[in-house]
């Protein structure tokens, strides 16, 4: 590929970045991923928290010999699962549209 030809490619992605589709794309991507990632990892640190600095609260028997440690363990587990399903049915219907115009735009271009 000739010089021209990387220079008007690349021209092509800075005009797609630097358009309001691209920054409105990105803004969405943040508002979820910021806020999701903070609140999960204030979850998992007062896990370690209380793990660390109350064992007998998290000794505490639930039903046999499970305790209030181990739900919390495996809780951590299940909201792994859920952020992942919630981040998966938000991006098909926010993120892939939004991103596969502004493919469409740069193959458009190119």
């Amino acid at each position: 590929m000739s010089s021209t030809g990387e220079r008007s490619t690349a021209t092509v992605y800075e005009q797609v970045q630097a358009s309001p589709e691209f920054n409105e794309l990105r803004s969405r991507l943040r508002r979820f991923i910021f806020p999701m990632s903070a609140a999960f990892l204030v979850w998992y640190l007062a896990y370690v928290l209380l793990a660390s600095y109350a064992p007998g609260f998290m000794a505490i028997k639930v039903f046999g010999n499970i305790n209030v440690g181990l739900i919390i363990g495996l809780l951590q587990f299940v909201t792994t699962f859920v952020i992942t399903t919630v981040y998966v049915r938000f991006a098909n219907k926010h993120i892939d549209p939004a991103a596969e115009k502004l493919r469409e735009r740069i193959e458009g271009a190119e």
